[in-house]
């Protein structure tokens, strides 16, 4: 068990470093995910498409929120994984369930990012 000294030291971490550590973070999820070069590539199409079909400031919003949730989403599945890799090994069903879920959330942030895509630019191109 931790000492209480170690925990004190554990909360009083300094605010630059928490900033690094987010950033380290993003490095994390940068050299273990399997899907951020489709991220990139379809954040990519999406914003060209964007400047090409000249969609509004409210339309920007709302492509903009699409992505970053699908790449929020994207980040905890990482995450999730990460940690039930460390905490179970082997196989066992609820790991298995647990990574399912996570990546669920994934299917269902990229679904709803597509809807979002298509109200945008459906009008637009027919």
């Amino acid at each position: 068990m931790d000492s209480k000294e170690e925990i004190k030291a554990w909360h009083k971490v300094k605010i630059s470093d928490r900033f690094l550590n987010a950033f380290r973070g993003m490095h994390v999820f940068y050299k273990t995910s399997k899907h951020f070069y489709i991220l990139v590539l379809s954040t990519l199409v999406v914003v060209v498409l964007g400047f090409y079909l000249k969609v509004s400031n409210l339309e920007w919003i709302a492509l903009v929120f699409s992505i970053g949730f699908v790449i929020i989403t994207e980040v905890f599945n990482t995450a999730i994984e990460i940690d039930i890799d460390l905490t179970s090994p082997g196989y066992h069903p609820f790991a298995r369930d647990t990574k399912d879920v996570a990546a669920a959330a994934v299917v269902l942030s990229i679904f709803t990012a597509m809807i979002v895509g298509f109200i945008v630019f459906l009008p637009k191109i027919f």
